[in-house]
């Protein structure tokens, strides 16, 4: 007894109206079979009928990446540019505010000059006088050194 015998007395059991429902279920399997393979290839006996095309797949994947991303950016850029103009305005107010104090403090050091070589101008002309007098430089040297100090 062969194979084909099994198979004649198993079909041969059911009645006829149950092997044509049968043969017809085995084509649309068929039909169902060449179409899937031909579409997924050995991708359909692995994951079945159920499969998505790739390419869709990876292009809305893409997009929904795309889109959160650009809005991930968009609320990044917000956040940072109000930091950054956070920043510059008190840099600015910080700049300001040593310019000020520079500003304050260049003044006093003129005035810190201009009195201070205000007495060494005359300390240094009575010095010239009393060295005169003590005949240790003449009139013409003193002349020179005064003229030395009013271009000071």
């Amino acid at each position: 007894m062969t194979g084909w015998d099994v198979l004649d007395r198993f079909v041969g059991s059911f009645p006829p109206i149950a092997m044509a429902l049968l043969l017809v279920a085995v084509l649309v399997a068929a039909v169902i079979f060449i179409v899937g393979f031909t579409r997924h290839g050995i991708g359909f006996l692995k994951h079945g009928i159920k499969q998505v095309s790739l390419g869709d797949s990876l292009e809305k994947q893409l997009e929904n990446l795309e889109t959160r991303l650009g809005d991930k950016i968009a609320a990044l850029d917000t956040k940072f540019s109000d930091k950054i103009a956070a920043l510059e305005t008190k840099f600015d107010n910080r700049f300001s505010q040593l310019d000020e104090r520079i500003t304050a403090l260049d003044g006093r050091i003129t005035v810190i000059e201009t009195n201070h070589f205000g007495h060494l101008r005359g300390f240094l002309s009575e010095l010239t006088g009393i060295l005169l007098d003590k005949s240790i430089i003449n009139n013409a040297e003193k002349a020179r050194l005064d003229h030395q100090l009013n271009g000071m």
